[in-house]
């Protein structure tokens, strides 16, 4: 029952000011367990201004899925994304999984102005007002995903292949006994974290340039390659 949904969780239905009406954030959230836990995280950070594209691993539970997206039908502004990974921690599908999301924002008819990734564990200790007042700041145009050049304890990740072993009841990400390929086009590659505030543009960049396709397939058998996609991306000059 929506109705009841909107007000026993009391969501708020109306942007709380102009500044915030005018500045549409998109989400990303990967989830694929405690329920509860996710709706307290959506209604934490929900605004009607805003977008959310909620991925959830194809290996979760059916009632799960089933309970998210009776949730997710009561809002407009939210949807779960149209291609779904079966998620392996530190494997390229959390990569792909961010990418199926934003596949799909980029299409979206709410033209928002930033995307932010979070996991089904997060909590904000900011306001949404916090949020986009921090990003106008200094960052105006600018992505947050910091990192420093790869650290030799990190060379490990990117020299072997790695593959994914995936199944419902335990998934993990194990090397192989192959070396890679230097990366794509001489790139220097960058680590830092796996999640980011990214502009528009930027996203609109990585799912057309070239090199981050290029980039993108040559990280398909790297271990963790979210902490350094981003990062690497945001390196380049121009």
């Amino acid at each position: 029952n929506c109705s009841m949904v909107l007000k026993t969780l009391h969501f708020i239905t109306r942007p709380l000011s102009d500044e915030e009406g005018n500045f549409s954030l998109a989400y990303i959230i990967t989830i694929h367990k405690e329920l509860e836990m996710f709706v307290k995280l959506l209604r934490a950070i929900y605004m009607p201004q805003n977008i959310y594209c909620i991925h959830i691993d194809e290996k979760s539970p059916k009632d799960y899925k089933a309970a998210v997206q009776n949730i997710v039908n009561c809002f407009e502004n939210i949807f779960i994304s149209s291609k779904r990974e079966s998620v392996v921690y530190a494997g390229f599908s959390r990569l792909q999984a961010d990418i199926n999301c934003m596949r799909d924002l980029v299409h979206s008819k709410i033209q928002w102005n930033y995307v932010i990734n979070l996991c089904g564990q997060d909590y904000p200790i900011k306001t949404n007002k916090d949020i986009i007042q921090y990003i106008k700041s200094k960052w105006n145009g600018k992505n947050m995903t910091p990192g420093v050049v790869q650290p030799l304890h990190m060379k490990h990740r990117t020299q072997v292949s790695y593959r994914e072993y995936v199944h419902s009841r335990m998934s993990y990400v194990y090397p192989t006994k192959n070396i890679k390929a230097k990366p794509p086009y001489n790139l220097t590659l960058y680590f830092g974290t796996a999640y980011y505030i990214l502009t528009k543009e930027f996203v609109e960049f990585t799912l057309t340039d070239a090199r981050a396709k290029d980039l993108l397939e040559w990280s398909r058998d790297t271990y963790s390659p979210d902490e350094h996609y981003w990062v690497t991306l945001n390196r380049l000059t121009g």
